[in-house]
């Protein structure tokens, strides 16, 4: 059997394109890379061990836990209901984080226990100093959420 290669798909007729997969790694997909180095904090027996897994493949670095005295390039925060304050937290991971690095906050998903309402994080953000650029699913029982710093205001 000879596959016809398909120069304009959207011509296809809408059964045979089928679902849409992501192909890139999760950790890609939060800008993560060779080399990184990424603090994780909140780790829990609840965690997503296969999304640690794939961060350790992409960065080829292990994560550190907790605490650093390094500067890092990503902050990984499991966050759930009732861990204290949400704001305290973010404070103190900017404090490790390189310039133009992002803090996620791993939330469980609506309807798992621990679930944090999206208005939390939102809320919290600003107050510690960050803006919210997005947001994604990033494993069966985790969403990821990405701070950043707010970019000066040049006058």
């Amino acid at each position: 059997m000879e596959i016809e290669r398909v120069e304009n798909w959207t011509k296809l007729p809408l059964a045979l394109k089928g679902p849409i997969v992501w192909t890139y790694p999760v950790p890609t997909r939060m800008g993560l890379a060779k080399g990184d180095l990424v603090l994780e904090i909140g780790f829990d027996s609840d965690c997503d061990s296969t999304l640690r897994d794939e961060i350790r493949g992409i960065t080829e670095t292990e994560l550190i836990e907790n605490s650093t005295t390094d500067v890092v390039d990503a902050v990984i925060i499991w966050w759930r209901d009732g861990d204290g304050d949400l704001v305290d937290e973010l404070m103190d991971a900017i404090t490790y984080l390189a310039e133009n690095g992002s803090i996620w906050v791993l939330t469980p998903k609506v309807g798992r226990d621990g679930h944090v309402e999206p208005s939390d994080i939102q809320d919290a953000a600003p107050v510690a100093g960050l803006s919210q650029t997005s947001t994604i699913a990033l494993a069966k029982d985790w969403t990821a959420t990405r701070l950043v710093a707010r970019k000066s205001v040049k006058r």
